[in-house]
């Protein structure tokens, strides 16, 4: 296949497309909401009211209000109904010809909407996730196509570096430099990963890229396995994301039958495939080591570094890891241009980033924004405050994050900003918590699941994990003194500080800054006991 096939294709899918279009929201969140009985509905009512000639049903990927969910959108009309039931169909496809339905209608002009900006999830909603030709149709896989005709490999990685695009798995190393370190390995036999294993609590980002929209993350490691000289990709999907890699399947089998993975990709000398690996679930199989051991069929434990994975990844072979939101982001940067990239965002943390907005929220879903934006716009303006008072804090990050109060809400979000008031950007989790919200049981349910989800290679995250917990649970059950809450903090920086991989180094940091903002809610549970043992006061 040629540039002037893939145009044909675009075209011809443009004119297959009928005048009006009906995008049902048919991803995880949706479905679970009884939306598939919701598009089956939709569809029997075209056909009933006789409008297929005109009207056709398609099923989409994640429009991002997920609280209000199922979403039905019309396009070219662009209304939106929220929260549609099986029996709201009927309703809707009369509007078309009526002009008023009875469902709830939603408004894209509302904040949750409106502010955002849509980089990666620009086509989310928008085309049918299990057909290539409505991929190809938006612009699809030309990006690849320039990369191969118009750029040299070293090029790719210049223009990628000049985006300043960092990685979106949590650790926001920058991407360019990453693919610069592989491309300059020497050997004949290179590897590019994608890391799909997305297990912080409450964390759905690529999960919704990878359902609504598998193909433009296909696209941005061919680009890379181009760039870095590697003829083999792997995308690491969890067991727990079945839609999303069935609809990875299905994209991989389609850009295979048109030429544009597999030998000679686009009929150039470039030959790149592309595997899923479906991981057990386990947490510490995000860390890249351990992600590596798993793809070549070890247990997922965490090895030392150095070497790292640029150097000696899988099976020895220099290898270039990146989550799934870095590698939706290269196609338009290829398509647009560096410039373009990094005069959005802020002067160190660039472009967008995708936020699984949850927790006493009004307003919980799916954003895309840009690096800098203030946590406040997105709690207050985009998420509409807490359903009853006020915010309390705010957690970024999952469990590797922290907790932020109520008084730093102006905080930029950004990687620098983040890390400055001891969180970080992680892979983009964000729990909304209220007044009624105890900061020390929060602290415990994060040191739980580091606890359950720690390997147990190394000893400070094995047993360090284990104490902080039985800490925490002895300051709830109030039995815990003075000497306690200071041998906690001890044993987190101990954690911290002695860890083999990032899930020790990180865990710790929910209960320390929860330590360092609501410090008054330790000690309200705290006991003070005689050198006999005996309470003497109890707060």
């Amino acid at each position: 296949m040629d540039l002037s096939e893939l145009l044909e294709v675009a075209k011809a899918e443009r004119e297959r497309q009928k005048s009006i279009r009906v995008h049902c929201c048919t991803s995880t969140g949706c479905q679970a909401a009884n939306s598939l009985t919701v598009k089956r509905n939709l569809e029997n009512a075209v056909e009933e009211t006789g409008l297929s000639d005109r009207v056709e049903v398609i099923g989409v990927g994640c429009m991002g209000f997920c609280g209000r969910g199922p979403l039905v959108q019309i396009d070219p009309e662009d209304t939106l109904y929220e929260e549609v039931t099986p029996e709201d169909a009927s309703s809707i496809v009369a509007a078309l010809n009526e002009g008023e339905g009875k469902a709830v209608k939603g408004d894209f002009q509302h904040p949750f909407f409106a502010r955002q900006m849509r980089i990666v999830r620009k086509h989310s909603g928008k085309i049918d996730p299990e057909r290539i030709e409505e991929y190809i149709a938006v612009g699809g896989y030309q990006s690849l196509y320039k990369a191969l005709y118009e750029m040299s490999p070293p090029q790719v990685v210049e223009e990628i570096s000049k985006s300043g695009l960092r990685g979106r798995g949590g650790g926001g190393y920058p991407t360019g430099l990453k693919w610069a370190t592989v491309a300059k390995m020497p050997g004949e036999q290179k590897y590019v990963i994608c890391n799909g294993d997305e297990g912080d609590p409450g964390a759905f980002m690529d999960r919704s890229v990878l359902e609504s929209d598998p193909h433009l993350v296909l696209e941005g490691m061919a680009i890379a396995g181009y760039a870095v000289g590697a003829n083999h990709g792997f995308i690491y999907v969890r067991a727990e994301y079945p839609l999303a890699i069935q609809r990875l399947q299905k994209a991989i089998q389609q850009a295979r039958k048109y030429g544009i993975l597999g030998s000679q990709v686009f009929d150039s000398p470039f030959d790149f495939k592309i595997d899923i690996r479906i991981g057990a679930g386990a947490f510490v199989c995000g860390e890249e080591t351990a992600l590596i051991q798993s793809v070549e069929g070890k247990r997922g434990n965490p090895i030392p570094r150095p070497p790292y994975p640029a150097e000696s990844g899988l099976w020895g072979c220099p290898t270039l890891i990146n989550n799934v939101e870095t590698f939706a982001n290269i196609s338009a940067i290829i398509r647009e241009g560096a410039d373009w990239y990094a005069s959005i965002g802020t002067e160190k943390s660039k472009g967008t980033k995708i936020f699984a907005l949850t927790g006493k929220i009004r307003n919980n879903g799916l954003i895309e924004v840009p690096m800098g934006i203030t946590l406040r716009e997105i709690v207050e303006d985009m998420g509409g405050g807490v359903p009853d008072g006020e915010v309390k804090a705010v957690q970024t990050g999952g469990p590797s994050g922290g907790c932020i109060p109520a008084s730093l809400l102006d905080t930029p979000v950004d990687y620098d900003s983040l890390t400055k008031v001891g969180s970080m950007m992680g892979s983009g989790g964000m729990v909304v918590m209220d007044k009624s919200t105890s900061m020390v049981e929060v602290a415990q349910f994060y040191m739980e699941f580091c606890r359950e989800e720690s390997c147990g290679k190394c000893i400070p995250c094995r047993a360090g994990t284990v104490q902080l917990y039985e800490l925490l649970d002895k300051i709830l059950k109030g039995q815990a003194t003075m000497a306690d809450l200071e041998k906690l903090e001890d044993l987190c920086y101990m954690v911290r500080d002695t860890s083999l991989c990032g899930l020790g180094i990180s865990a710790p940091n929910p209960v320390l800054s929860t330590l360092r903002y609501f410090k008054e809610e330790y000690l309200a549970l705290l006991s003070q006991e005689s050198p006999n043992g005996k309470v003497l006061v109890s707060h």
